[in-house]
């Protein structure tokens, strides 16, 4: 048996104890979730409806995780994963499971965390399926660490469960072609430069519509959304599933607008103006806010190139997001989209404040977004709530959720 590790706490089980567990759930994380005598055990890659044999290598005050070992009763939903490095690469958590399954997961995740951290029992949409559930990030941004003996080692992600570990990856089956085209020259030029980094780095590659793969995070990359283009600087942030985008984006859109009620849109984390813009034409004025004045450059720079003009761009800041507006509440319509860590509470009592008529809430990370509707439920009521897998393989998915303000 190996020696724990020093803070090791060794109830209920020893360390590397094998034991076997039924898995009923999953985590919003991944892991399979099972029970033995009412202890809950987490199990990385070990699906719904399994019996499985699993190693425990942690016990916190209230579960244990566990690795998979061996699956002694199979899930109908069990598929073969297309990627050879599936369960020690830390990027994707799905490959196992049937895409339909996915969905149906992330689904029933959603609506437990609606119901479990903010007591809304709202229906929730199916899960609206990426065009390809393989081949479709137009971004991907492998790692190294800092070079020995004048040589780099692995180049990839990190390995499941570390926090220091990378697993090479030469190619990735969740990437898009052009990607998996250049991932070997830019691999080999890294190697062949490796006296030139004192320490490790995080390399680009990120697909333009003209066919280019941009290495360069300043570099000028650019991406259609149904007829408008976007520009935007390769290293900042711009949706990288360009299949399902439109769609996405259309939705986003028809929300905002509802039966019509609304005639104005703000568009209150507009980055490029992607949300924005595809919604100008469907509106009478839009307004864009963003903190970050490069994103506003890029905003102006895509409205004008797309012959927009019915939409502005302004700079934000943090203590007045919406002072710059002057559209009547009443027939207006706000689309936030945030960083993972959601909107700080700040904002959200100025949206409150604020008033608008409906919003339309887009967020990468459901529990986050959950927990600020906790905050604005109480003024506003729920429409509807609609999930996109733009991360098909992935834990991770993009949820839109529609409200509406009490009269």
């Amino acid at each position: 048996m190996q020696t724990p590790p020093r803070n090791f706490q060794p109830h209920p089980f020893s360390y590397h104890q094998e034991i076997d567990v039924e898995i009923d759930s999953l985590t919003n994380r991944g892991q399979g979730v099972g029970r033995i005598d009412g202890w809950v055990v987490l199990v990385c890659f070990a699906l719904p409806g399994e019996t499985v044999r699993a190693r425990v290598y942690r016990n916190f005050p209230n579960y244990s995780e566990a690795d998979l070992v061996d699956v002694l009763v199979r899930s109908p939903d069990r598929v073969e994963p297309a990627c050879a490095l599936f369960g020690e690469c830390g990027g994707c958590q799905y490959q196992n499971f049937s895409y339909e399954a996915q969905l149906a997961w992330k689904r029933r995740q959603v609506s437990e965390l609606l119901h479990h951290m903010a007591g809304i029992d709202a229906p929730v949409d199916e899960v609206a399926a990426s065009p390809q559930p393989y081949g479709y990030r137009s971004k991907i941004t492998p790692h190294f660490q800092k070079p020995r003996k004048g040589e780099i080692g692995p180049i990839g992600f990190l390995r499941q469960g570390r926090r220091q570990q990378i697993v090479d990856v030469a190619s990735c089956p969740i990437a898009s072609e052009t990607i998996n085209a250049a991932l070997p020259v830019v691999r080999n030029d890294v190697r062949t430069r490796a006296r030139g980094f004192r320490k490790g780095a995080t390399l680009l590659l990120r697909d333009s519509v003209d066919g280019r793969v941009c290495t360069d995070p300043t570099e000028m990359c650019e991406q259609m959304v149904g007829d408008l283009r976007f520009s935007f600087h390769a290293g900042e942030f711009f949706q990288n599933n360009p299949l399902i985008l439109p769609t996405f984006a259309d939705h986003v859109r028809d929300e905002a607008l509802g039966d019509g009620d609304a005639a104005y849109l703000v568009d209150a984390y507009c980055g490029a103006g992607l949300f924005a813009l595809v919604a100008a034409r469907s509106f009478r004025e839009v307004l864009g806010i963003e903190i970050s004045e490069s994103s506003i450059d890029w905003a102006l720079r895509n409205a004008e190139q797309n012959e927009i003009e019915n939409c502005r761009f302004i700079q934000g800041d943090a203590s007045g997001i919406f002072e710059g507006v002057s559209f009547p509440p009443v027939r207006t319509a706000v689309v936030i989209d945030p960083p993972r860590k959601g909107s700080s509470p700040e904002f959200l009592e100025q949206l409150v404040a604020f008033g608008p008529r409906r919003i339309v809430y887009v967020s990468c990370n459901p529990a986050t977004q959950i927990r600020d509707l906790e905050v604005i439920k109480e003024r506003y009521t729920i429409e509807r709530i609609r999930p996109f897998d733009l991360f098909p393989q992935t834990r991770h998915l993009e949820c839109v959720v529609t409200l509406r303000r009490n009269e």
